[in-house]
């Protein structure tokens, strides 16, 4: 148990062993939905941003712009799109709510539809990548992703099928918030008649005010901008820190839910870590101490939630359980702001993230984990106060809590802006510098993304998209990396085997371990694992799953995620027909390696890395150090000396994941506009 777990209140300078255990008050009894049995228009009526209906929707008739602050759970997501179609605006075109997370999308529509009474897919819709659930002629409110919102920008630049745009969550930042909105912006005075609401969780309106308010015509005698901000509906939250600093997170937050569950009343609770890997060594934490309850402490479900998972699998974490049995979501910063999960009484903050940050010199995306902002911190302990008053259990202490950064930086300022620039290019907007962003980015990324972009064939010397290559890549939802491999790949003939390593890179942990088989885990694991390294592994596992018939039972008896497997395989399906329509044969290169390696290198030439006589590798460019992940097939082999990585994982050390060996001459002959061979004198 979580015997040196050490929790302080805030500002509570009389510690004492009494202290140390989690308080024992059990509260009130727990209720999940106070108002379940009302009807769903009662039900809408409780929610806090009724009382803000007809302000809004006069604000909205007035203005352009409007900008909502309501924190998560207020109703923005779900009631405002309504009010807007009965009001009769869905009369002129379609309602557009621009989410960041697409299992906010699926989760909002589906309620949507509920409260309409109508079948999800028909007047209620969502749009997410690989996946569309809408009705040409018949969707009136439609959710999507930001980024495919931004791929509809491209087929009509002027969203003229749409009278109303809602972009949610606008507080998270993303790159694609920072492109919609400076988008937004250039649509507007085209477009008179569209509306555009921005909903944010916090109070961060006067940037976004200014920002728009430069759009009203010189003669307008009021501003085209206008805020409301509409209260939340929330409960006391106590606040516990740590007396002392915690050396394995993950591990922590599992003895802080035991904690809670034999301490505790009744209420669910929200764990928030770092990533999915994270996520699946808790959750596999938690089910061993489930397992081990007995009929009088209770049960215990715990379910993960992360964005490589299913659909299907993420709505679990909305499910309601009988009485009785305690829910524990194990999360990502998914559940910080995107969505509300009811029940929540209890959370517990791991207090880091992990956020990519770009190196201009190396042209590394790296995944790094780093302490959590003062704003992120205070939107997940919000989750706590929905239902009832909640408690919330911070993994580290108050003096680190007041160190924190005021806000997560934009991801604008700090990720790889490839994808950014060529969507942008595809909207006609070539000059970047002067572009209209909120959080204008650093011109060395700019400059950066340019050069791999014009390196992999997507610009040309002139700075515009070249055809049809540049084009077709930015069609697809996938990064230009990736995306050159899939274009190219009938021309290496092993179009085929690209699809499913493209498939399989969008999901995450294929390959799983049991408790107490680890060992027989690695034995069946080894059949897949090539010295080409871990895309052809992958390509192997994949082959192998298609070939069983993409049996569960096959899965299991070889220590594979069925549900990550079969994910893959509707990503394929998809991405099969993009493909077809930019008319790349399907071809196989029947089991040649080469082809599909080379195939490989011709996208992911960027991320060569070439082995150091120090023991570590370096990177070509920047010559920055690198190390094999322990989760490469690479890792207990004989090291290669040239590799292509499709991601780096800072920890103590920066670790390279998914990688590829290749001939170093494959670089000069497929990137030679990136890399030069020169001779290096040894002093």
């Amino acid at each position: 148990m979580a015997s040196k777990l050490q929790f302080l209140k805030p500002a509570d300078d009389t510690y004492s062993e009494d202290r140390s255990d989690i308080d024992q008050n059990s509260g009130t009894s727990f209720v999940y939905n106070p108002y379940r049995n009302l009807s769903i228009e009662k039900q809408r009526q409780r929610l806090p941003v009724f009382t803000s209906r007809n302000h809004i929707l006069y604000l909205i008739e007035k203005n352009q712009t409007t900008i909502v602050v309501g924190e998560t759970g207020s109703g923005k997501s779900t009631q405002i799109p309504q009010y807007l179609r009965e009001s009769g605006w869905t009369a002129d075109g379609i309602i557009g709510i621009a989410e960041p997370r697409r299992v906010a999308c699926t989760t909002l529509a589906e309620r949507v539809a509920e409260e309409c009474n109508v079948i999800l897919g028909k007047e209620v819709g969502y749009s997410i990548r690989f996946d569309e659930c809408t009705t040409p002629g018949v969707t009136k409110i439609k959710y999507m992703t930001e980024g495919l919102l931004v791929r509809e920008m491209m087929a009509d630049p002027l969203l003229r099928q749409y009278c109303a745009i809602v972009l949610d969550e606008v507080h998270e930042r993303t790159l694609y918030t920072d492109i919609v909105l400076g988008l937004m912006k250039k649509i507007l005075r085209k477009r008179r008649d569209l509306r555009l609401i921005i909903c944010s969780a916090t109070v961060d309106a006067d940037h976004l005010f200014n920002f728009f308010n430069t759009n009203m015509s010189k003669d307008s005698s009021k501003d085209s901008v206008a805020v409301i901000s509409v209260e939340g509906r929330t409960f006391a939250v106590d606040v516990f820190y740590l007396k002392e600093p915690m050396a394995n997170y993950i591990k922590g937050c599992a003895d802080t839910v035991m904690k809670i569950h034999c301490k505790e009343g009744p209420g669910d609770v929200l764990v928030f870590l770092t990533g999915a890997e994270e996520v699946d060594n808790c959750v596999s934490l938690l089910k061993d101490f489930s397992e081990s309850l007995t009929k009088k402490e209770g049960s215990l479900v715990v379910v993960p939630m992360h964005g490589s998972l299913t659909n299907s699998d993420q709505l679990r974490a909305f499910q309601s359980l009988p009485p009785g049995v305690r829910k524990v979501v194990v999360a990502t910063n998914i559940a910080e702001t995107s969505v509300t999960i009811p029940g929540i009484v209890y959370v517990v903050d791991c207090g880091f993230m992990k956020l990519r940050w770009y190196t201009v010199a190396s042209h590394t995306d790296s995944l790094v984990v780093v302490p959590t902002s003062q704003a992120s911190a205070i939107q997940r302990a919000g989750r706590a106060g929905r239902t009832r008053s909640g408690k919330v259990y911070r993994l580290y202490s108050e003096t680190e809590y007041e160190k924190l950064s005021k806000i997560t930086p934009p991801e604008m300022v700090r990720t790889n802006l490839s994808s950014a620039v060529l969507n942008l290019m595809a909207l006609g907007i070539e000059n970047m510098l002067r572009f209209d962003f909120p959080s204008p980015p650093p011109a060395r990324h700019l400059i950066s993304a340019l050069d791999e972009l014009f390196a992999l064939g997507a610009l040309t010397e002139e700075g515009s998209l070249t055809q049809p290559l540049g084009k077709q890549m930015a069609e697809l939802p996938i990064s230009p990396q990736l995306a050159k491999m899939l274009l190219v790949s009938g021309e290496f003939g092993c179009s085929q085997e690209i699809l499913s390593i493209v498939a399989m890179l969008q999901v995450q942990n294929i390959f799983i371990k049991k408790k107490g088989q680890g060992h027989a885990a690695k034995i069946i694991h080894r059949k897949f694992e090539v010295d080409e390294g871990d895309l052809i592994t992958l390509l192997n596992v994949f082959t192998a799953y298609v070939k069983k018939k993409e049996s569960k039972h096959w899965c299991s008896e070889h220590f594979l995620n069925h549900r990550a497997l079969k994910r893959a395989s509707e990503i394929r399906k998809r991405m099969e027909k993009l493909i077809t329509k930019f008319e790349v044969p399907l071809t196989s290169s029947e089991g040649g390696v080469d082809a599909v390696c080379k195939c490989i290198t011709a996208g992911m030439f960027p991320n060569a890395a070439y082995l150091h006589h120090s023991g570590s590798y370096r990177t070509v460019r920047g010559n920055q150090d690198l190390y094999i992940h322990p989760s490469s097939v690479l890792y207990t082999q004989k090291q290669p000396q040239w590799v292509l990585f499709h991601e780096v994982l800072h920890t103590s050390r920066v670790l390279m994941r998914d990688l590829t060996t290749i001939d170093p001459a494959w670089l000069l002959e497929l990137a030679p506009h990136f890399y030069e061979k020169t001779s290096l004198r040894c002093e």
